[in-house]
């Protein structure tokens, strides 16, 4: 361990790697406590400063992403910045078959408050338009396994040995509540269908529409410009004038040096995107990996001296990641869809992808000239997005745009066969996000890995713990660990603030305790669970 007594010690630098929401909240902590922070991204300007937009200069962003009820420590940083009134209201849903409107998620908010679930299941007592009432009880064996997930670290990892699929079928869920309802969900929750996602990850997906808060489940968002826009500039633009962040945009770190005296990181190789012109990083006392699996792959392949340290990044740099395709669509009409959030199911021309689209007219109402570009507005702006999307991906851009107006939106409404596109952008990602196999969660990185300078952060990543309320992939995870990244650097004294006497770690935001017959329930199993397992009993789906 450091040497915590020497005087006069020199003010440390970070490299943060990644600039994405984990990246971000190491950023934030550590610059905060003082300590000498460079932020580098492949992206050319990680900061938000300047938009991306398409070859026609209109508004483009990768992905739409929700913002939960339940995100306290982004709602945080959204109050500490100033930011104002950025998000929509809180926004119903619709999901979408080759049968048409199969059910609506409402606001659950605006519904009289119930204990959780019975506040859950009366919300939605009519919103599912065709799926039997004998099907969606059959979902009472989940919300069972769901407070048995945390029961003890060993059942929680037979669980994530388990697929989803695997789970519902041995818990007697119906095939049309699989089919019709579950396998849409994880297609755009966890980006692959049950048979191949962590049966674990799942319930605590699951968990914020069936036994959280009934207004748990409830998301807004962004309405107008970009998350980058909106939260990253003015994140960036303050930890660059108050604590001299350095950001390079542009720019991959393609080698770890790790000594192999003292185990710990000495300096990082960087190259430019666009001149290919490669440096080095001297001075570097900490190393913070807010990147997946695709990028942690490549910095391990080309850094051995930190594999042979770190051999648990060598194994999760070897987890699957999931390819995803964002479209963009500008219509020469109007289309009066009744719901501005929708997700595509069970339809043959997604080609086993989930795919959701937004109507971001109406989302982005106040500012719909910036959507095109600040050119006089002409009628719906779609965004789409597909995950699991390696065999569309293959398709041309034109096929792509093709089957969202010919085959997908049409189901919605039929006036989308009448529209014509104006302009539109298709983008792909190949490897851009976590794949949570079964099996899965031994080989996620940790926060703090074996060489004790190398800190890891994202939404992916094993938190210990210092484990946070929020779960599965989503924001307010990544920051969180990215917070908590750079707390673990600065509450095990391995590095130092200009001010020492300030070098304090950033707080963090619990979410809302579970509810009282929640918490009493996740009690009384256990103790009935661990007399059973004293005689050598398990629960059937879990007997290996």
């Amino acid at each position: 361990m450091p040497d915590d007594t020497m005087p006069d010690r020199k003010q440390s630098h970070v490299v943060v790697i990644g600039g994405g929401w984990a990246g971000w909240g190491a950023a934030k902590s550590l610059c905060e406590a003082g300590v000498d922070v460079t932020l580098i991204d492949g992206m050319v300007d990680p900061t938000g400063s300047q938009p991306i937009t398409t070859k026609s200069g209109k508004p483009f962003e990768a992905g739409t992403r929700g913002f939960w009820k339940d995100y306290p420590n982004i709602n945080a940083l959204t109050e500490e910045l100033e930011a104002g009134n950025i998000f929509t209201g809180f926004t119903t849903s619709a999901f979408w078959s080759p049968d048409g409107l199969e059910a609506t998620a409402p606001v659950f908010g605006e519904s009289p408050q119930w204990p959780s679930p019975l506040g859950q299941a009366l919300a939605t007592i009519k919103n599912f338009k065709r799926l039997p009432i004998q099907d969606r009880l059959s979902i009472a064996g989940l919300l069972y396994a769901m407070l048995d997930l945390y029961r003890s670290d060993k059942v929680f990892r037979k669980y994530d040995d388990l697929s989803a699929q695997s789970l519902f079928i041995k818990l007697g869920i119906s095939d049309r509540l699989i089919n019709e309802f579950l396998r849409p969900i994880l297609l755009v929750g966890l980006f692959k269908p049950p048979e191949e996602v962590s049966a674990a990850v799942t319930m605590e997906l699951l968990y914020y529409y069936a036994l959280a808060h009934q207004d748990s489940f409830d998301v807004r968002w962004i309405h107008s410009k970009s998350i980058a826009e909106q939260l990253f500039e003015p994140l960036s633009r303050r930890l660059m004038s108050r604590h001299h962040l350095r950001v390079l945009g542009g720019t991959v770190v393609t080698r770890l040096n790790v000594s192999s005296e003292t185990q710990r990181i000495s300096s990082v190789e960087i190259q430019s995107v666009k001149t290919k012109e490669v440096k080095v990083i001297d001075d570097v006392d900490a190393v913070v990996l807010a990147v997946g699996a695709k990028g942690l792959q490549s910095l391990m392949s080309q850094s051995p001296e930190c594999s042979k340290a770190a051999p648990e990044l060598v194994a999760a740099a070897s987890l699957g990641s999931i390819d995803v395709i964002s479209t963009r669509l500008w219509l020469d009409r109007y289309v009066p869809i009744a719901y501005p959030v929708n997700v595509f199911s069970r339809f043959e021309s997604l080609k086993g992808a989930g795919g959701t689209f937004f109507m971001l007219d109406q989302l982005q109402k106040e500012s719909e000239r910036a959507l095109w570009g600040h050119d006089q507005p002409q009628g719906s702006v779609i965004a789409s997005d597909f995950y699991n999307a390696s065999v569309i991906a293959v398709m041309s851009d034109q096929e792509i745009i093709d089957r969202l107006m010919h085959d997908l939106l049409p189901i919605a409404h039929p006036e989308f066969r009448n529209a014509k596109v104006v302009d539109y952008e298709v983008r792909r990602y190949p490897d851009s996000v976590s794949h949570f196999s079964p099996g899965s969660f031994r080989m996620r990185p940790p926060l703090e890995t074996s060489v004790e300078t190398i800190v890891c952060a994202g939404d992916w990543v094993r938190m210990g713990d210092k484990e946070h309320g929020a779960k599965g992939l989503c924001q307010e995870r990544a920051y969180v660990c990215g917070l908590e990244a750079g707390n673990s650097l600065i509450r095990r004294k391995i590095v130092n603030g200009s001010n020492q006497s300030k070098t304090i770690q950033h707080s963090v935001v619990p979410i809302r305790a579970d509810e009282p017959q929640v918490v009493l329930g996740r009690v009384l199993n256990k103790i009935v669970m661990d007399q059973i397992d004293g005689f050598g009993l398990t629960l059937p789906w879990l007997d290996s």
